[in-house]
């Protein structure tokens, strides 16, 4: 069964979050995507932790399905080196510091005269001009930098997300950008350069809070897990020590919540609380009246009554529930992936698709495929050998 990507050759000059969940994606997609690598210690990323057998598990999840080259990019053979891989491939990504692949002759600029149809994608904090082009930006601090810890977390303190949220922006951005420049080089014949920013991917995601707080209007408060302008919507103690999520959306949902799960009927017409913007108002008086009626109950039986009452919610579940999630198991989909550390399970990527399976290959060790990928470059024992004397590979 062929996939969209078959035949297509990315290499990647990566580390970290961004550039290799975007390279990952591409991976699943059939691509064959080179991971350049520092010899010895490979991307940074691979010692965030030993979670999974000792690996890494920031690494294990974005590195799956790609081959590891092995390349000190200061030296003139890795760079002759990666030149020649250049010259069949179709995309290079790089997330390097601001202007170090430019300063090595690979910038777009310089690649475009020799290799037309590569399509370059360069993945940074802020993006390749303006003020803040040279600044370094980690993902908690491009948090900062969006406003997204301003609208996230509790009253009295902002909090990030539990996940690098502004670098998976950047490589979702990414990935789809690279998808559109095929497809564009499939019309033109010729290639082209993106330029991902950090920023502005976190920002695309800030546009609700951001039209919110339209010309200075106050922006969303800080409400914890509940929502910052719906009410009842977040979670809710019950008496066994559980905690349920649920949403009301409407007031035909609010009158059903009253009659089946508070069971308290003439609720829904308290002039506290017959509007959502009554109930956001007083929030702390229907918190309490809510509280009081789940204090008797199991999560079980309020989850009961939500469903009966066809009202949103959730269960809070830990790692370990999603793990174990009963939804993922009924549609199949957990994978085996092979790894340093050995077999790991693997989601799936999201999306179903009738006419091709993913490709859910292993996670590489360190220059793993170094050899293999200079001989398919006509390098001689004897050439990689010298390489490797000089530290090159």
């Amino acid at each position: 069964m062929t996939r969209p990507l078959d035949g297509i050759t990315v290499v990647s000059l990566e580390h970290a979050i961004a550039a290799p969940f975007c390279t990952r994606q591409l991976a699943d997609l059939g691509a064959r995507v080179i991971k350049v690598e520092r010899p010895g210690a490979g991307d940074f990323a691979r010692a965030y932790d030993q979670r999974v057998r000792g690996e890494a598990s920031h690494f294990v999840w974005v590195n799956r399905s790609k081959e590891s080259l092995t390349l000190d990019l200061k030296q003139p053979g890795a760079v002759a080196v990666l030149k020649d891989i250049l010259a069949s491939a179709d995309v290079l990504v790089q997330n390097l510091a601001p202007g170090a692949a430019a300063r090595m002759g690979l910038g777009y600029e310089a690649l475009k005269v020799s290799h037309p149809q590569l399509i370059v994608c360069d993945i940074s904090g802020y993006g390749e001009d303006g003020p803040y082009r040279d600044k370094k930006a980690y993902d908690l601090l491009i948090q900062s930098e969006a406003g997204f810890l301003s609208v996230t977390g509790t009253p009295d303190e902002p909090s990030k997300a539990g996940n690098s949220v502004a670098d998976i922006a950047a490589g979702m951005y990414a990935y789809s950008s690279i998808l559109a420049a095929l497809l564009q080089r499939g019309k033109t014949g010729q290639g082209s350069h993106i330029d991902v920013s950090m920023l502005e991917s976190l920002g695309e995601w800030m546009g609700y809070p951001m039209y919110y707080a339209f010309e200075g209007a106050a922006p969303p408060p800080r409400t914890g897990a509940s929502h910052a302008s719906i009410y009842p919507y977040g979670p809710f103690a019950v008496g066994d020590g559980g905690t349920v999520m649920l949403g009301l959306q409407n007031e035909r949902e609010w009158k059903a919540f009253c009659d089946t799960v508070l069971q308290n009927p003439a609720l829904a017409t308290d002039p506290r609380f017959d509007a959502n913007a009554k109930r956001n108002a007083h929030r702390e008086a229907l918190q309490a009246l809510i509280l009081e009626t789940f204090a008797p109950l199991t999560t079980a039986q309020v989850l009961e009554r939500l469903e009966q009452a066809q009202i949103a919610n959730a269960r809070m579940n830990t790692m370990a529930d999603l793990w174990a999630h009963p939804q993922l198991q009924a549609r199949n989909r957990w994978r085996t992936v092979g790894s340093p550390a050995g077999d790991i399970p693997a989601l799936l990527p999201p999306g179903r698709h009738s006419s091709f399976d993913y490709r859910m290959d292993a996670v590489p060790q360190v220059g793993e495929h170094t050899d293999a990928i200079l001989r398919t470059l006509g390098r001689s024992d004897a050439d990689i050998a010298q390489l490797r004397a000089t530290g090159a590979v």
